[in-house]
């Protein structure tokens, strides 16, 4: 594999670079016109552009992205994550058209990307599941009786969904057809896929993943847990790994359990495995993410491993060079996700251009973005701009880094959710590590960060004038009119 193309932009299409040219592979960038000037398109060895900035213009034209292949003579495609990362088609036809991908094969993807199928493949497993239904549900009637043999609060899911996109709770019966309704109609505008099931609302579950590697040659390992329960509109913002609630025998246990669900699919490659965790430690399987994930960088911090290394070495035929028993946690690793939105107003969008994007620096510090300064944030794509990732040898230490760069990351001209990942790193439920995915409804509203912040600048202030006044006594600075010549001399 000589030329790679990466099928993606922003901050995982220059990640993907880089280890491609770490390998001394070759990259193409294909990029849209709202992405011409991007640092993925300069560091890559070729770059053509796409189409115009709607994603369904450009970043999805499968068929004109495997001409673009042909052309340039390119060996496989990255896909990243997003986009065409687990559309299975996608995969059918650049496999049919002599090209690796990059990742699993398409019958993996297919299974996997269908919530019920996925859960019809490991049912046989033995692997436990949230209690609930294996098949759609259409009928009214039928998802009330579901409903009442379950028990409320119950959720509704789209089968295809992702994203937090046709998702539903039910608290009580009265609103169990207005919330069906709501959640076929949102899975349908947002998949094309109307199909839903129901299962038992976990009231204060932990979201932990198990990240899994698999060659083409029978291997499965899987390298520990992230941690990704603080969130918003069901979508993560703030990861770690490893968990801070997970005994070694309950982190085996749930590790052996995503080996089996890989098993389960013949799968291949780079993989995520997705548990609810409840507060009595009970895990139920969720979903499989058929992709590299965004909170990756956690995983290579606390194993030493290039994720993306190692999808290049298993599209390539190789073995796994390194066996379970191989395999350790050392240290601890924090991300935070930096989206354009205002952490103050809800995380609305924020859009505009980075007047000033100064990153933080250090040993233990990481930054995967895709924005150089003075470049505009699109309005076309995921509101991603950064991921913020710090390495400490405790989950205290990797804190702290965390704080200090959140406060070292200077962005200006747009709003973004630095300031709630600081708000978290601060927070006693998260330090204590007694928190879950309702972390942000239970902690977190504008008004209760506009306070802190307003404290912290107040304590600011104090403590310059404090240091002020120490330091004219120290020094004896004399009383200075405001019209006296001193201040030109």
């Amino acid at each position: 594999m000589k030329k790679i193309l990466v099928a993606n932009r922003g901050e995982i299409a220059l990640r993907v670079m880089r280890t491609a040219h770490k390998m001394g592979i070759k990259t193409v960038a294909i990029y849209s016109e709202a992405d011409r000037y991007a640092p993925h398109v300069r560091f890559a060895d070729e770059a053509v552009c796409i189409g115009p900035p709607p994603s369904s213009q450009s970043y999805l034209l499968g068929e004109k992205i495997i001409q673009i292949c042909k052309d340039l003579n390119v060996d496989g495609i990255h896909p990243g994550y997003g986009f065409l990362s687990e559309n299975a088609q996608f995969v059918e036809e650049v496999t049919a058209a002599g090209i690796s991908f990059i990742g699993p094969e398409p019958e993996s993807v297919r299974v996997m990307g269908s919530k019920l199928a996925a859960k019809d493949a490991v049912k046989k497993f033995d692997i436990p599941m949230v209690p609930g239904t294996d098949k759609a549900i259409t009928d009214i009637d039928e998802a009330k009786e579901i409903a009442k043999g379950i028990g409320f609060p119950i959720l509704i899911k789209a089968s295809a969904g992702g994203g937090g996109k046709g998702m539903r709770v039910v608290e009580h019966a009265g609103e169990l057809e207005e919330q069906l309704n709501r959640a076929v109609s949102e899975a349908v505008s947002s998949f094309g896929d109307g199909s839903v099931f129901i299962e038992k609302f976990v009231t204060n579950p932990r979201h932990i993943e198990i990240q899994i590697l698999a060659d083409k040659h029978g291997n499965v390992v899987h390298l520990f847990e992230r941690e990704c329960s603080i969130q918003r509109r069901h979508q993560k913002v703030v990861e770690e790994a490893p968990s801070s609630i997970l005994t070694p025998e309950i982190r085996e246990a749930m590790g052996q359990s995503a080996i089996k669900v890989a098993k389960s699919v013949d799968y291949v490659g780079a993989g995520t495995v997705e548990f609810l965790v409840d507060d009595q430690l009970n895990y139920y399987f969720l979903e499989m993410n058929t992709r590299l994930q965004v909170e990756h960088p956690v995983t290579e911090m606390i194993t030493g491993l290039d994720l993306v290394e190692q999808q290049i070495r298993v599209a390539r035929g190789e073995k796994l060079s390194f066996q379970q028993s191989d395999l350790s946690i050392t240290g601890h690793a924090m991300e935070v996700r930096v989206y354009a939105e205002d952490s103050y107003d809800n995380f609305m969008p924020s859009t505009g251009t980075l007047e000033t994007y100064k990153r933080p620096e250090g040993n233990n510090i990481r930054v995967d973005d895709g924005f150089d300064e003075g470049m505009e944030i699109p309005v076309y794509y995921d509101p991603m701009i950064a991921k913020l990732i710090t390495y400490g040898e405790t989950r205290e230490a990797s804190i702290q880094e965390m704080k200090k760069a959140i406060q070292e990351y200077k962005i200006k001209g747009i709003e973004t959710t630095l300031p709630f990942g600081l708000f978290v790193m601060n927070h006693d439920a998260f330090l204590s590590g007694k928190f879950d995915t309702n972390f942000v409804k239970k902690y977190y509203s504008k008004e209760i960060i506009q306070e802190q912040t307003k404290g912290e600048s107040e304590v600011a202030a104090w403590l310059a004038l404090h240091l002020l006044e120490k330091n004219k006594q120290k020094l004896n600075v004399p009383k200075v009119l405001t019209d006296s010549t001193w201040n030109n001399r």
